[in-house]
């Protein structure tokens, strides 16, 4: 009887325990359809402005000018005064760039401190990758045109992913850029055209994609090239090379880097004074007189026409040999006056702007000060005063050039030789 009873009371146990087991199951089963909706909260979508840290300030104001008052860029080298190859950041310097949404960096090897603190999270555009460059590669990317209009639409991108809800607003910011980049580029074109076999020689390889962008020929002796690029002396052959070579007038212009001054650079610029040869000063970073890395590359590009072909451009409205200055001013004026207002509705048809381009040719006065005291008097007696014109394609005007003149930009006392 006792052993029944302890059978009994086993089987009600176990009876129990399953029911216990099913009732468990059952609620596990039902559990995560209670909590689904938890799990389905909606994440917030980003708000502006993005924090963007730029490791240059040429590529910092790009993406500034792309940005608008949607971003909020930080640039760490920001000075001419800064050598940013053997630049070392400081600990609010990688503060800034391990906060930063994204980074825009040059690569190539020339600023690798850039990157060593991104997070995760962090997305970066690089001018290197962009372009397909590697560290060996001549890293002065920001003056191609090709790498600063990749550069742009790159740029454009990360900010869409970063806050879609602008993204109307960033790709109209982007076309407005584009625009201005084509007016540029057409204009410099238009120079390149006309000037074929020009050379120069350079103290440092900086703005190697500009001058080629503009026809030039790099007449650099080789070693020295090779021997600078490295960040290594020059050898006294190279060096005297490139002294003869200045000397015999070789080139047409000589490209100094300003930031990168030596006692071979010294001698070298003092050669070209001596031997009349045309010095343009550069710098690796964009000085503070520049409002937007296009803004510098116009200056530059005005720069290197006045130093080569000051006339080119521009005409005096006061010349005598001008055909049409003196016979025809009142039709050339009628005429002019609807030749603009077809040249602006073009304008505003291609770029759906009506304002007229922002990157030009700015002329300078190139003629002796002789003459430029005449050209005022003639200026006060005719009423008329000196412009600077810009040759289009639909109406190239011929342009009357000095006889054998060469405009010199004269460089810094203290670097020519007695």
């Amino acid at each position: 009887m006792g052993t029944q009873i302890t059978r009994l009371t086993r089987l009600a146990a176990a009876g129990l325990s399953a029911v216990l087991l099913f009732a468990t199951t059952a609620c596990a089963a039902t559990s995560p359809a209670e909590t689904e909706p938890d799990n389905k909260t909606s994440v917030p979508a980003p708000t502006g402005p993005i924090n963007v840290v730029a490791s240059l300030n040429q590529w910092g104001s790009l993406a500034a000018e792309l940005g608008g008052d949607d971003v909020e860029v930080t640039s760490i080298v920001n000075s001419t005064n800064v050598d940013a190859h053997d630049f070392e950041p400081k600990t609010s310097d990688v503060a800034k760039l391990s906060k930063a949404q994204i980074i825009v960096a040059n690569g190539a090897g020339y600023d690798s401190w850039a990157t060593k603190s991104m997070t995760k999270t962090t997305n970066i555009v690089s001018a290197a990758s962009v372009m397909g460059a590697v560290e060996g590669d001549n890293p002065h990317l920001w003056f191609s045109k090709d790498a600063r209009s990749s550069m742009a639409t790159a740029i454009t991108d990360a900010y869409i992913k970063a806050l879609p809800s602008k993204k109307k607003a960033f790709q109209k910011r982007l076309k407005a850029w584009q625009a201005d980049e084509k007016s540029l580029e057409t204009w410099a074109s238009e120079f390149t055209k006309s000037h074929s076999n020009l050379t120069y020689a350079a103290t440092e390889p900086v703005v190697y994609y500009l001058m080629a962008d503009l026809g030039f020929k790099d007449q650099t002796p080789k070693g020295y090239t090779q021997s600078t690029a490295s960040g290594g002396e020059p050898a006294p052959a190279d060096l005297q090379s490139f002294q003869k070579l200045i000397e015999d007038k070789g080139v047409d212009v000589l490209v100094n880097n300003t930031q990168e001054a030596s006692d071979a650079t010294n001698m070298i610029t003092g050669a070209a004074g001596r031997a009349d040869v045309p010095v343009v000063d550069v710098s690796e970073q964009m000085p503070k007189d520049a409002d937007t890395l296009n803004a510098w590359i116009n200056q530059l590009i005005n720069t290197i026409i006045d130093a080569v072909d000051p006339s080119y451009g521009c005409e005096d409205a006061t010349d005598g040999d001008t055909a049409d200055s003196n016979a025809n001013s009142d039709d050339s004026s009628a005429e002019g006056s609807a030749t603009d207002d077809a040249n602006a509705q073009d304008s505003k048809a291609s770029t759906g702007s009506s304002t007229d381009p922002k990157y030009i040719r700015q002329c300078k006065a190139a003629a002796s000060s002789d003459s430029s005291q005449d050209s005022a008097k003639a200026d006060a007696a005719n009423g008329r005063s000196r412009r600077c014109l810009r040759q289009r394609p639909d109406r190239l005007r011929q342009i009357v050039r000095s006889k054998g003149h060469r405009h010199r930009i004269r460089a810094n006392a203290n670097r020519r030789l007695a």
